[in-house]
């Protein structure tokens, strides 16, 4: 496999984690099918994800966030905020 094949395949978010293969964003979120306007929530479970962000702006943990909703893996967590990272740092260097 070639190093940049592989490199895409590990979708890695560094300095989120300790694991070398991060979850893909698609797994991680998915939209709200209990609400008509596409709210996104954690996949397989009920939890918005606005709520993580509330957490954090909040001086919460991410600690605290997995411990209010054990449902909601780590993982999931981490490629929400990589991507969210990814995305404002892709838009800030855009605008430069």
């Amino acid at each position: 496999m070639s190093p940049q094949k592989h490199a895409a395949d590990q979708e890695c978010f560094c300095g989120l984690g300790g694991s070398q293969h991060q979850m893909k964003l698609d797994d991680a979120i998915e939209p709200d099918s209990r609400e008509l306007s596409g709210g996104l929530v954690f996949t397989g479970t009920s939890v918005p994800i606005r709520l993580l962000f509330e957490f954090l702006e909040d001086d919460q943990t991410m600690d605290t966030f997995l411990d209010q909703f054990p449902m909601v893996s780590r993982d999931q967590a981490q490629a929400v905020l990589g991507a969210s990272r990814d995305m404002l740092l892709t838009a800030a260097g855009s605008e430069i």
